[in-house]
């Protein structure tokens, strides 16, 4: 289980289904879930700023994540993209292997 991440990356919601869709036809995810409508607060040069976005949760493995890293970093629209990734520590291991077997199709 230790293989497979689970990643997070907020994009304009306008541009959402089309970058999951480049991640999938990357072969840098198994499968991304879309959380459409959040409200993200955060300091920006100095000040407060608000901005209505998509939550992506991206399932890749550890051996993908960098280049899932490095391709979202090329792609994405803002100077400083959130990218978070969390090892998976338990879960259904048919999904588990479905999400390595599918990564390893590159």
């Amino acid at each position: 289980m230790e293989d497979v991440r689970l990643a997070f990356v907020s994009v304009p919601r306008d541009e959402a289904k089309k970058f999951a869709r480049d991640l999938l036809e990357n072969r840098l995810a198994a499968c991304v879930n879309m959380i459409p409508k959040i409200e993200s607060w955060f300091w920006w040069e100095d000040k407060i700023e608000y901005d209505e976005e998509t939550l992506l949760m991206i399932k890749t493995t550890r051996q993908r994540f960098e280049d899932l890293r490095l391709w979202i970093i090329e792609h994405h629209p803002y100077d400083l993209p959130e990218i978070i990734a969390l090892p998976i520590s338990e879960g259904s291991p048919d999904y588990i292997n479905w999400v390595i077997k599918e990564l390893e199709q590159e």
